[in-house]
C-alpha cells in the first residue's frame, strides 16, 4: 500500500522548463502518483504538464491537468473547482511555482521585476491556498507544503527572489499557526543548488558552458560536493504529505546538502 493511497492532491507547477534532467515539480508529481494519490496537474504550459501525465501513467500512477497560471486569482479558483469536480476533495495541496528571472541587486532592481517575482512567487501561493483552505477546514483535514529556497536565509545577489521565499516562509508559518485548529498542516521546503532545468538552462541560454555551470554549482554544496535533484525535493514533499509527519507543521525544512547549515 503507498503512502499516499487513496488521497487526492494538487500539484501545482507539475510541469518544468525543458531540459536534460527532472524539475522539482514533475519529480513529486510522479512520486505522489506512485505511492496511490490520484493527482492534478497544474501548469500554465499545458502541454508541459501532459508530458508529466504521461510519465504518471507509464510509472502506472492516475492523474490529469489543469491550465492555470497562478498570477490570476480566477484562474487559481478554477483549481480548486476543477479538483473538487473532478475527485470530490483535496488533501494534499503542493505548491511549487516560483521565479527569478532578470532580478537584481538593491540598487538595480526595477519595480516591474520586483512586482512580477512576488506575483508569482508569494501571491500565486497565497491565492491558490486562501481557495483551498475552505475545502480543507470543511473536511477537518489537508496538507499543504509551499516550496521556498535556501535564498531565503542564505546570502545571494537575487533581491527580489531572496526576499519573495522569506515572505512565502512567513506567510507558511502563518498559514500553519492559522489552521491546525482545522487539522491542516503547513509546511515549506527550502531546496538548495538543485541539477534541474530551471536552475540549469537559464546559464545555459546566457552562454555559459553546461559543465562550467554545473562544475560551479557542484562545488558550493558541502555534502558530496554535488547539487540534488528533483526527486530530492519529491522525497521530502513525499514525507511531509504523508502520515509519517502527522505531528509536522509550521517548519522550514532545507533540502540543501548541508548549504544553509554554513550559517554562523
Amino acid at each position: 500500500m503507498g503512502r499516499l493511497e487513496n488521497k487526492i492532491a494538487i500539484v501545482v507547477g507539475a510541469g518544468q522548463t525543458p531540459g536534460d534532467t527532472i524539475g522539482n515539480g514533475r519529480a513529486t508529481a510522479i512520486r505522489f502518483a506512485e505511492e496511490g494519490a490520484s493527482v492534478l496537474l497544474v501548469d500554465r504550459d499545458l502541454g508541459s504538464a501532459e508530458e508529466t501525465l504521461e510519465r504518471v501513467i507509464e510509472r502506472g500512477g492516475t492523474g490529469s491537468c489543469c491550465e492555470a497560471n497562478v498570477t490570476s486569482e480566477g484562474d487559481c479558483r478554477s483549481i480548486i473547482d476543477t479538483c473538487v469536480a473532478r475527485y470530490g476533495r483535496i488533501d494534499v495541496l503542493h505548491n511549487n511555482v516560483g521565479i527569478g528571472f532578470g532580478d537584481r541587486g538593491a540598487a538595480s532592481i526595477t519595480e516591474e521585476i520586483w512586482d512580477r517575482i512576488f506575483d508569482t512567487n508569494v501571491k500565486g501561493t497565497m491565492l491558490v491556498c486562501k481557495h483551498a483552505l475552505p475545502v480543507m477546514r470543511a473536511q477537518g483535514f489537508g496538507v499543504i507544503t509551499n516550496i521556498s529556497s535556501v535564498a531565503a536565509v542564505c546570502s545571494v545577489g537575487m533581491t527580489a527572489y531572496k526576499a519573495s521565499k522569506a515572505a512565502l516562509n512567513a506567510y507558511t508559518h502563518s498559514l500553519a499557526m492559522g489552521n491546525a485548529r482545522y487539522g491542516i498542516r503547513a509546511n515549506v521546503i527550502m531546496p538548495g543548488l538543485m541539477n534541474t532545468p530551471m536552475a540549469i538552462e537559464g546559464n545555459v541560454a546566457a552562454g555559459q558552458e553546461r559543465e562550467t555551470v554545473i562544475a560551479r554549482r557542484d562545488s558550493q554544496v558541502p555534502l558530496g560536493a554535488k547539487m540534488g535533484t528533483g526527486w530530492d525535493v519529491a522525497n521530502a514533499a513525499l514525507f511531509l504529505a504523508s502520515d509519517e509527519a502527522k505531528f509536522i507543521t509550521g517548519v522550514c525544512l532545507p533540502v540543501d546538502g548541508g548549504q544553509s547549515a554554513r550559517i554562523g
